[in-house]
């Protein structure tokens, strides 16, 4: 017996391949990742999709990963008119103006030090709890940062799935 798809995944699943691919590069700018989640569907409900990202992210290369962090604005800038960036930077948003100048500071140093921005799943975070990340991450090796922004990714790939899920069937 085979189980039919809860209504989360439901219109992903029927989208036109276009359409679809534009929603998910609205989740994740890595054109490898959301092929790869396009090569999939029809999935059977929500944790098959989140399985699937994840499997897709592990697989990402370097230029994949480069690809996907082009997509994100610096934390504590979010883009403008983007509600989404917005909504996950709200942590930042109320940080005092000394906050904002050590957090420019630390994204210009992350960035001269890594070539990109620096990327954590901001959402539910405190301006504090993202300059204490970024503090304490600007030591890694690329290596190390490689693997931890892999991680973060997957974290706000989730986070971003899960809302366009609930939206679909709102």
């Amino acid at each position: 017996m085979t189980s039919s798809p809860t209504p989360g995944p439901a219109r992903f699943n029927t989208l036109e391949e276009s359409a679809a691919r534009a929603e998910l590069h609205e989740v994740c700018a890595s054109s490898a990742w959301g092929s790869k989640l396009l090569a999939q569907r029809p999935y059977a409900d929500a944790d098959a999709l989140f399985a699937a990202s994840d499997a897709a992210m592990a697989e990402l290369t370097t230029a994949d990963l480069e690809e996907a962090m082009a997509g994100h604005p610096p934390i504590g800038r979010p883009k403008p008119g983007d509600p989404t960036s917005s909504r996950e930077q709200r942590g930042i948003a109320g940080a005092s103006e000394e906050l904002k100048a050590e957090m420019l500071e630390l994204n210009l140093a992350y960035q001269e030090r890594f070539g990109h921005v620096f990327l954590i799943c901001a959402t539910g975070a405190t301006g504090e709890q993202m300059r204490d990340a970024m503090k304490a991450r600007i030591g890694n090796s690329p290596e190390q940062e490689r693997e931890i922004v892999r991680t973060e990714l997957g974290k706000i790939n989730r986070i971003r799935l899960a809302r366009f899920m609930e939206e679909e069937t709102a």
